[in-house]
């Protein structure tokens, strides 16, 4: 049976193959049809991995916000014919905060096998070395742009923390992080722990979790570096 690969890819510059298996290599190597979110970038990372890849062989589908869903099934077509297809993420774990879960939930509708491969994923990085609690914990995604919901969403998330010790885990566009954290150190409680997790897996990686009060003053620029935001008690 043909099968949909899940492949994750890195999360910040450097060498793949400190924080992706050996399999990946076999994977795209082998694999003809691509599911990506930018032609570009996957066609960079693949190269990556095998220098050898005939590119120019390889069919890429791109599934992202300006994607029809109606297209969706045609990009699985592959699998029907017997050839296996790769779905590759942006960065980290393809369905996991990734329109690839979109493929995956139709592969599964109609009978596919489904296999992933391990890897990065910024948002478990980030839970594991906060120090947070890892046994109650949801990913809220993005949070509201605008101030005053944002400071109610705030205001509801560390409601959750309080009553039921449920860690809080968020991410921002990367241009926007920085006033973010001025929103969360105005609006959430000074013994609140606020863990910053800025370019997981990269040379200059940092991870650091303290309270609201103690991270006044002292927040590194964050602006345009990807980076994970948890709440927590």
């Amino acid at each position: 049976m043909a099968t949909l690969y899940l492949v994750p890819n890195v999360l910040a510059e450097g060498d793949w193959q400190n924080v992706l298996p050996a399999s990946v290599f076999p994977v795209l190597t082998e694999t003809r049809y691509f599911i990506v979110e930018n032609i570009r970038t996957a066609r960079r990372f693949m190269k990556q991995v095998n220098r050898e890849i005939d590119i120019d062989a390889c069919t890429f589908y791109e599934i992202n916000k300006r994607t029809d869903q109606k297209d969706l099934p045609r990009f699985l077509k592959p699998l029907e014919e017997g050839h296996d297809i790769a779905v590759i993420s942006e960065a980290g774990c393809p369905g996991v905060a990734d329109p690839g879960a979109d493929v995956v939930r139709i592969a599964h509708q109609k009978g596919y096998k489904v296999v992933p491969i391990v890897g990065p994923s910024s948002i478990l990085l980030a839970l594991m070395a906060s120090g947070l609690n890892g046994q109650n914990f949801a990913f809220r995604g993005y949070l509201p742009v605008k101030p005053n919901e944002r400071s109610r969403e705030l205001a509801n998330l560390e409601k959750k923390i309080n009553t039921s010790r449920q860690t809080q885990i968020f991410i921002e566009t990367p241009y926007r992080n920085n006033q973010l954290v001025e929103d969360i150190l105005k609006t959430c409680s000074p013994a609140t722990l606020l863990c910053i997790a800025a370019n997981v897996t990269g040379d200059d990686e940092f991870i650091q979790t303290k309270t609201v009060q103690q991270w006044k003053g002292k927040v590194p620029n964050l602006h345009k570096v990807p980076t994970i935001f948890l709440l927590g008690t």
